[in-house]
């Protein structure tokens, strides 16, 4: 009913001022993608001396005075204040006993999360005409593909040849399943059978694909989730220590609303904001889909 009352409103050019969050028709959108925001967001801290190390595993997070000492990888660095988009799970594992007990620790490793595999093809024409959708649902019972992402419509620039269309399929699996565990070739070409079933394209019409695997793409609400607010008084009482982002809350966050959580942490350095604040991002109702 409230799509259906959308459009009503929309075909008779009503202002709208409440529409749903979900339901807005036009944003701001980076030429070349998301990505192309944080790579400027790196390039300006490094210009500003900072350093980026990248593959680098943190295994060892310990709280020594007024200083957290970090390892990752084999190297141990010396913390005044940290942001952490670490997994809760992973960050749990990292914390020395006198920074978490054992109780916090087992429910942090009891979370659960969805993992995401992502087939991009490039593809010469579709069977389908007019496609202006960013993404497609599907629904169908005998494919286990759950969208479809059309990147051309996200952005024009985002394809050198606009004479190709470049498309991404998306399965949400978990690590070590069936799909997970697949073979990548194997899983390429089965992404393909699936999208020619759909009768998106024919496999003949696929010019390049590319594989991209995704670890804990979802946090989701169940396992000991119904424990996370015990995770959470704990974390507001470590000084300086700050959990930003999707996996950081361990809340499943659209993309403005993680930034969100970034900058309200800088805000509570800089003294004008508390940490209840930085956790209530994203529990206003306006921004759910269901009020």
């Amino acid at each position: 009913m409230t799509v259906l009352t959308h459009a009503f409103k929309k075909l008779l050019k009503l202002e709208n001022k409440t529409t749903q969050t979900s339901l807005i028709e036009s944003f701001k959108y980076p030429k070349l993608g998301p990505g192309q925001l944080w790579e400027r967001v790196g390039d300006l801290f490094e210009t500003k001396g900072g350093k980026i190390l990248k593959n680098t595993q943190v295994t060892s997070i310990t709280k020594s005075g007024n200083k957290y000492l970090i390892k990752a990888n084999d190297d141990i660095f010396e913390a005044d204040i940290v942001l952490s988009a670490m997994p809760l799970s992973d960050l749990y594992k990292a914390f020395d006993i006198q920074t978490a007990n054992e109780n916090l620790k087992n429910i942090a490793s009891n979370l659960i999360y969805r993992d995401f595999i992502t087939i991009g093809l490039l593809v010469d024409k579709f069977k389908i005409e007019n496609i202006t959708d960013n993404w497609i649902y599907i629904q169908e019972s005998d494919v286990k593909l759950g969208r479809v992402q059309f990147f051309n419509n996200w952005s024009p620039y985002l394809v050198k040849d606009k004479n190709l269309k470049w498309v991404g399929l998306e399965y949400f699996c978990q690590e070590g399943d069936e799909m997970w565990s697949m073979e990548k070739d194997d899983f390429i070409d089965f992404a393909k059978n699936e999208f020619s079933k759909l009768g998106f394209a024919s496999k003949e019409d696929v010019k390049d694909a590319v594989a991209i695997y995704v670890k804990k793409a979802y946090p989701s609400y169940f396992g000991s989730y119904d424990k996370i607010d015990t995770l959470i008084s704990h974390l507001k009482t470590l000084d300086n220590f700050y959990c930003i982002g999707r996996n950081g809350q361990h809340r499943y966050n659209n993309m403005d609303h993680s930034m969100m959580t970034a900058f309200s942490a800088v805000d509570i350095i800089l003294g004008k904001k508390t940490q209840d604040d930085l956790w209530n991002i994203n529990t206003e109702k306006e921004y759910h889909e269901s009020k």
